[in-house]
This record gives structure tokens, C-alpha cells and sequence, in this order.
């Protein structure tokens, strides 16, 4: 947003002065209202555990991601290309015939080097889906915060939109909110205590993740893995190609 901000100034010499103001209006949204709200350049953020997950899949050398809002359309791509690795969760737990959950610690050990990978979350994947009015969409995650706050500040978007996508759309999370709060305070230079938005998740709603019933979809593992501060330096973009949106990994060192 272009400020125009004009001084008077009197007497014998009469002086106009013109100062240029570039302003980023930054918004926080939430949930599936809040993707369908989102203009300019929009973060669809998912902590635990979509966006993680997507970042780790291609640190360990995915080409090619397939975000995917419908269940039954991850379904059919693998049908159509049963070379595609399926990635995502329903209510948490991986649906039937897939080859991983949506879980950063089954993707650090598996050989993904050169595949394409379809992924179907009940949050994260949804968000990307619904986000209509946006200019462009990136994902958002703790693991790369801070290419996303560069690739922002590179960009230098009119408007922002920071959108918690919280837990199956439902309510929002802990995690999510604090990644929102957590980059719109660098982008206006305000500090952050990590160490203290960590343990308040942990506290909160990422204590899921140390009940000892839920360790077979959401071990304790992922928690430290999805909250590895700035472990990539790259960035998830949505692009679309016949008709099919997907993640492009856009580096920035």
C-alpha cells in the first residue's frame, strides 16, 4: 500500500514535502472462512503436520508434490499413476492403501528421491483448496519460517494473508495462531521468544503428541520434528498444471 504523507510548512519559502511510505497490511484468518477470505500473498499454515511433512518430504528428495483438498481424488491419481507415493491422514491416522501418514518422522528414513507424491490432509491441504481470492500461495510451517518471512519481504506484497488452518478445520490451534503471530511480528520488527511459544504448545494443544495411546499416528518424534526452527531454506509454492495444483520448492540461499 502506497501512503502519501504531506508537511505544510510557512513562511517566505513555502515548501511541500513528500514522504513515501510502502505499508504491508498483514492479516491473521483462521480456518476454512479464512482461506476463502485470503487475498494478496497468502500462507496457508499447517504445523501439525501437513506443511512440516510436505517440507521434510522434499528434503528427502521428493520432485513433485500433489496437494489435495478430496480424499477420493488422491485416490484416483494413484489409480491413474501407481507410481505416486500417497501421503495424508483422515482424523489424524492414515487412510487405507496409503504409503505413509501425514507424519514427518515416517518420511526422514524412506526413499523418496525423484517421486511425486500425492497429499491429502484434513487441514493443511484444505486450506490451498479453498483460497480462491488469493494472488499467490505459499505453505507455512515452523521448519521453514524463515524463508517465508524472506521470500515476504522479497515479494513485498500490498497485503498479507496468514491463514491457521487449526485442527480438521474445526478450531484453531495453538501452533498454528503462534506461526501466524510468529511472522507477522518479524515482517514488523518485533521479536519473538521461540523457546517460550514452544513450550506453550507443548503445554497446549501439541501435548497430544506424548499420550502414549495416539504414539502409533502422532509420536512424540513429530512434535520435535515440526518444530525444528528453520531446519529448510526453502520455500512451498502452489502452481497449478492441467487443472492439478502442486508444491514447488523454491530455494532462497
Amino acid at each position: 500500500m502506497l501512503l502519501l504523507k504531506t508537511d505544510f510548512c510557512s513562511g517566505r519559502n513555502y515548501h511541500l514535502k513528500i514522504q513515501l511510505q510502502f505499508q504491508m497490511e498483514i492479516e491473521i484468518l483462521q480456518l476454512l472462512e479464512g482461506a476463502k477470505k485470503a487475498k494478496g500473498l497468502t500462507v496457508i499454515i499447517d504445523v501439525f503436520r501437513a506443511f512440516s511433512t510436505a517440507c521434510y518430504a522434499f528434503g528427502n528428495g521428493v520432485q513433485r508434490i500433489y496437494p489435495v483438498g478430496d480424499l477420493e481424488k488422491a485416490y484416483r491419481l494413484k489409480q491413474q499413476n501407481p507410481d505416486y507415493i500417497l501421503v495424508g491422514e483422515r482424523n489424524e491416522q492414515k487412510p487405507d492403501g496409503f504409503d505413509f501418514g501425514n507424519s514427518p518422522s515416517q518420511l526422514l528414513n524412506a526413499n523418496l528421491s525423484g517421486k511425486t507424491m500425492v497429499h491429502t490432509t484434513s487441514s493443511g491441504t484444505q486450506g490451498i483448496a479453498n483460497a480462491k481470492e488469493a494472488d499467490e500461495i505459499i505453505t507455512g510451517s515452523f521448519v521453514n519460517a524463515q524463508a517465508i518471512i524472506n521470500y515476504i519481504r522479497k515479494q513485498n506484497p500490498d497485503r498479507v494473508s496468514l491463514v491457521c488452518m487449526g485442527y480438521s478445520c474445526q478450531y484453531p490451534t495453538d501452533e498454528d495462531t503462534l506461526l501466524g503471530e510468529y511472522i507477522k511480528n518479524e515482517l514488523e520488527g518485533k521479536t519473538n521468544d521461540f523457546p517460550a511459544i514452544v513450550e506453550k504448545i507443548r503445554d497446549g494443544d501439541g501435548a497430544r503428541f506424548f499420550a502414549p495411546e495416539k504414539q502409533k499416528w502422532a509420536p512424540s518424534a513429530d512434535f520435535d520434528l515440526c518444530l525444528s526452527l528453520n531446519r529448510f531454506d526453502f520455500i512451498l509454492k502452489v502452481e497449478q498444471e492441467n487443472g492439478l495444483n502442486y508444491l514447488k520448492k523454491i530455494s532462497l540461499s
